[in-house]
Parts: structure tokens; sequence; C-alpha cells
């Protein structure tokens, strides 16, 4: 039986875009409002999702493993240079900081982990596979998040001259990091899942991963004056987007398309 909270996840959603949307149209200490409306609201959405389809248990532990392995891997990075490269964040912009780190942060991998790790069990037959399509979906994201952040002025590194090409001044061991990090988080959530039986409705998390994938490529190329984090995390992204985009089409979401549909039923793009 459909709940009446339903509706929550995609409002949660269409809140997401709208703020998103503004962010190009605003500046300064505007600019720094509406980075933390996208947070707030992308990390609702994520979070709001899995309650309603998974249970109340299953989000909160969501929440408190991304976020908290976020944390910890963030306050070890600015402080030894450890996973990401040497960095540091801008003071005050985002709202109160735990050991040098905005908390804003650890909610962002909640809020950008979260589709991707659904998209990743859509596509993926094993729980290694689901892994390292998390890891490498979480470094298409970065692709476009840390060029966008580092453009504003919210975080910068000590070693500027050693990226990738166009992308000079985030050096690519902070790619490798990404990786290690999401690898980590997504072992977590692959004990966690067990939390909970896997849900049925997945269409929201699909359509805030396509939002991010395309919505963000169009961004950083037209509005935002950055085409080589465009490019490289269009690519990135992609990795996992196309093969999502080519099963849909052939094929929509059925039976198998998330782990433990065999168990849960037939699957269905629902909210």
């Amino acid at each position: 039986m459909d709940s009446p909270r339903e509706p929550a996840p995609a409002g949660c959603l269409l809140l997401l875009v709208a703020v998103q949307i503004a962010y190009p149209l605003t500046d300064g200490s505007a600019r720094d409002v509406v980075t933390v409306a996208v947070v707030l609201a992308s990390a609702g959405t994520a979070l709001i999702h899995a309650a309603v389809t998974r249970g109340l248990r299953y989000a909160a532990g969501f929440g408190v493993i991304v976020s908290g392995i976020g944390l910890v891997a963030e306050a070890v990075g600015t402080a030894t240079g450890f996973p990401f490269g040497a960095y540091e964040y801008a003071v005050g912009r985002l709202g109160p900081a735990l050991f040098d780190v905005p908390l804003m942060v650890p909610l962002a991998w909640t809020g950008g982990i979260y589709p991707i790790w659904v998209v990743a069990g859509i596509l993926c037959r094993t729980a290694a596979a689901r892994i390292a399509a998390t890891s490498a979906g979480a470094v298409g994201w970065d692709l476009f998040l840390d060029p966008q952040m580092v453009a504003d002025g919210q975080w910068w590194w000590a070693d500027s001259d050693s990226g990738l090409p166009g992308l000079a001044a985030i050096p690519w061991t902070n790619y490798l990091g990404w990786f290690l990090v999401a690898g980590l988080i997504a072992g977590a959530l692959t004990v966690w899942d067990r939390a909970a039986p896997p849900t049925r409705r997945v269409g929201v998390p699909v359509l805030m991963f396509l939002w991010t994938w395309l919505g963000s490529a169009l961004a950083h190329a037209v509005f935002l004056g950055l085409p080589y984090s465009a490019a490289y995390g269009g690519v990135a992204l992609g990795l996992l987007g196309v093969p999502l985009l080519v099963r849909t089409v052939r094929t929509g979401l059925g039976r198998n398309d998330v782990p433990g549909g065999d168990a849960a039923g037939p699957v269905a793009w629902r909210r």
C-alpha cells in the first residue's frame, strides 16, 4: 500500500533542482546561501527517499555511515593531506565546522553518494562490482564538484599545478582519494543494506542521478564557464549513466534491477 508520505521524496527532488538552477544566477554571499541550500536539499532528498522506501532506521544508518566516514576522511585530509592531497577550506562560508571541516561537507557526501549507490545497485549483479561502480561514480561526481567549488573559492589545494589538463588546480591524488574513500563507504553500505528489504521504488534516486550527470554537464559547459569539468565529469559519470539509459530504453527496470530483486518481486520506477 502506498504511504501518504510518498510525494515527499519527489518534492525534495524538485526543490533540489530549483536551488541548483539558482546557483549560477547568484554570486558572493548569496551564492554561499544557495550552496548550503543545495547540500541540504540533496541530503534531504536522499534520506527522505531512503526513509520512505526502506524505513527510518535504514535511512538513519545510511546517513551516519556516509556522513561519518566522509567527516573522518575530510578531517584526516585537512590535517595530514591524506588521501586527497593537502588542502583547506575557506573559513565561515558554509556554516559551522568541526575539525576545520564545514559540516555541510560530510552532509554533501550523503546526498551525492545515495543516487550513485542506487544506480550501481541497478547495474551490478555482485557486491564487489557495486562497490567498484560506486567508487567510480563518486569520482565522476567529484569531477563536477571540486572544480566548481575551487572556482568559487570554497576550498583549494597547496599543490595547484599537477592536475588533469584544464584542471591543474586539483591534484590527481584527490581523485584517487575519492575512489578509496567511496570504496570504503560502499563496503560499509554493502553490510548495512542487509538491515532492510530492497526497495522497488527507485525512480527518485535514478532521476536525481540523471539530473546530477546531465544537468551538471550542461551547467558547467554553458553557465559556469567550466568546459573541462563538464567534459571530464560527463564522461566519468557517464560510465554509469550510459548503461543506465541503455538498460532503461531496452528493458525498463525489471525483476532483477536491484540487489535482492528476485526476492522482492518486480521492480518498477516509482517514487
